[in-house]
């Protein structure tokens, strides 16, 4: 039967010519998509950070119309609350009644920036969120058990939809400076960078934030490279410097810390924006500042303070406040953190962990010591070379910020966590990286052609070395307890009423798995919590293996009568809470690794 003159062409294009391509591309879009299932099958997990939950659980809020507040109170917030209400007393003929800490209703959130729990609220208004477990009909089970939570899982995807444009702007970046080859081979590296993998699944900004920093970066290129056109094009220079302020502003309300990119993007603009360099500069700077000065307004008639609670992240981690003191603080005594070489001490003792391990990890390693030695390579191109000074502009800048930066979730998770800016700069320096094995590649005399093949294989097969073993290596339980195990967790929400008020060693959860109001505990169990208590009553206490596992000797034995060790020490011993300890029922099935404490006996009633 002849064949129709459409079904022929068809075929032609299909097989030849522009068909061929789009069957490439197709084979490659498989294959991507491939290896995103193999990572979420071997090595996906539940959320495991406290900023993934706490980001999802303010963006659960704002999908549902509370606005912009938080189920997740920290004694610090509810301090910087009654500070404010001191300073501004209310008229004293409003009526209702008065609530300095505003914890009776919505309690504004004083620490995450708006931009990442924007973008999940609009997800969670296009995707049909469970936020309910259902053991009988669980939306991932394995061997009939609980195994995956429906709301994390979509977080993850939309993550890793973020990594695959990330893919698109390493390569398209690359292509733009060193031609095919490295833009491919570029691309490659990003896709296979294991890290990169594990960030997509921990529901963290980064990837956003390394999302627009690309965006910035390719702003960048492009009027670097108008600026040397002839003759320039002023309103179009202009343009762009406005796109780089306002990027820049968007990047910092992401992540507050990537602010100080502002730093090299100005000194950036000054040298090599070309005429009008001034007037760039100045454009940049106002475009930034239109960005964040509604959002510092907000903060300071909330809170009173421009950053709201997440300014003070340079005094955590000190000696004045070491681990999580601060954001436990009921009433902080800021004083003791006035003292310069408190500063000092951490940046050092901070830097010293950047250097030697965490600038090493984030590079890739061995790949790290390619863009080193493309440090002192003269490129041809202009733009290559200025490019390079940017990228180490924000080295130093990310460096410094991040040692000062730095506090206890860092050390909670090392490598995956908010504050870790380098991973921002993984992309370009895989990009220069592998220029320098292109370079070094080309001054080989190989005898046999197919050699050259079979060096950039094995180049990429060993940087891509880690993802290799993750997928290869047994997977991983998504389940992360301890000591989060959303069952539990909801089951222990359900009890309460939805505006009755928690506390936990682990808040965040609590708040997105719960949806309850929790507040962090206390540092100790007598005159902090009485305080807190005093301004809106706790009706349940829950404690997990963060405190039920703690350090026997220095965190109960040797800890304070007033401490939650001393007061785990003794319900345990004396099967009885502490005298005049409000909550003193409790349910079975939880000891010895959590402890449920409640006013009344709630789950009989259910």
């Amino acid at each position: 039967m002849p064949q129709s003159p459409f079904v022929q062409l068809l075929i032609h294009k299909l097989t030849g010519g522009a068909g061929s391509r789009y069957q490439r591309y197709i084979a490659l879009m498989a294959g991507v998509l491939a290896l995103a299932m193999l990572y979420d099958l071997r090595a996906y997990q539940n959320l495991a950070t406290v900023e993934a939950m706490d980001s999802a659980q303010l963006a659960r809020n704002l999908a549902e119309g509370r606005g912009y507040t938080t189920f997740f109170l920290r004694p610090f917030s509810l301090y910087l609350m009654q500070q404010k209400a001191a300073a501004h007393p209310p008229d004293a003929r409003a009526a209702g009644p008065s609530d300095p800490a505003r914890i009776q209703a919505g309690h504004p959130d004083l620490y995450n920036p708006p931009v990442y729990p924007l973008a999940l609220a609009g997800l969670m208004k296009v995707l049909p969120f469970d936020y309910a477990v259902n053991l009988k009909k669980p939306f991932w089970k394995n061997k009939g058990m609980f195994w995956r939570y429906q709301p994390d899982f979509f977080i993850a995807l939309f993550n890793q939809a973020l990594l695959l444009l990330v893919v698109g702007l390493t390569f398209f970046l690359a292509k733009n400076l060193f031609g095919s080859e490295v833009a491919w081979m570029a691309a490659l590296l990003v896709l296979g960078c294991e890290l990169l993998w594990r960030f997509s699944v921990s529901g963290l900004s980064t990837l956003l934030l390394l999302t627009i920093f690309l965006g910035l970066t390719l702003v960048l290129l492009k009027m670097e490279r108008a600026a040397r056109e002839s003759p320039p094009r002023p309103r179009g220079l202009l343009m762009l410097a406005i796109a780089l302020g306002v990027l820049t502003g968007l990047g910092a309300l992401t992540q507050y810390a990537f602010g100080w990119t502002l730093i090299p993007v100005l000194v950036f603009l000054f040298f090599f924006s070309g005429p009008g360099r001034s007037r760039h500069v100045l454009a940049a700077l106002a475009a930034f500042l239109l960005v964040l000065t509604p959002w510092i307004l907000r903060n300071e008639v909330v809170s009173g303070t421009p950053l709201g609670a997440a300014g003070y992240a340079v005094v955590e981690g000190t000696g004045a406040f070491p681990q999580f003191q601060l954001e436990r603080s009921v009433h902080p005594e800021l004083g003791h953190a006035l003292r310069l070489n408190l500063y000092m001490q951490k940046f050092f003792g901070n830097l010293r962990g950047i250097l030697t391990g965490d600038l090493l990890k984030t590079a890739g390693g061995w790949v790290f010591a390619l863009f080193f030695v493309g440090l002192f390579l003269r490129f041809r191109g202009t733009s290559i070379r200025r490019l390079r000074y940017f990228l180490l502009m924000c080295l130093a800048v990310f460096v410094v910020v991040q040692a000062l930066g730095r506090t206890q979730l860092s050390e909670l998770s090392p490598e995956i966590n908010s504050e870790n800016l380098l991973v921002l700069l993984v992309p370009l320096m895989f990009i220069f990286g592998v220029s320098v094995f292109f370079t070094l590649l080309e001054g080989l005399t190989l005898p046999l052609a197919f050699m050259r093949p079979l060096i950039i294989t094995g180049f990429a097969a060993l940087a891509c070395l880690p993802l290799v073993f993750t997928l290869l290596l047994p997977s991983k339980s998504p389940v992360v307890y301890p000591p989060y195990f959303p069952p539990k967790i909801q089951q222990c929400a359900g009890w309460m009423q939805p505006e009755e008020l928690m506390m936990s060693d682990v808040p965040w959860a609590v708040a997105w798995y719960g949806q309850r109001q929790c507040l962090w505990l206390t540092l100790d169990a007598q005159d902090d919590f009485f305080a807190v208590n005093a301004l809106k009553p706790v009706r349940a206490l829950y404690l997990t293996p963060l405190t039920m596992d703690g350090k026997f000797v220095s965190e109960w034995m040797r800890a304070s009568k007033r401490s939650w060790g001393q007061f785990v020490l003794q319900t345990l011993i004396d099967k009885q809470v502490p005298d005049l300890f409000p909550l003193a029922k409790a349910p079975e099935g939880f000891l010895p690794d959590q402890l449920f404490l409640t006013d009344r006996q709630r789950w009989e009633t259910q």
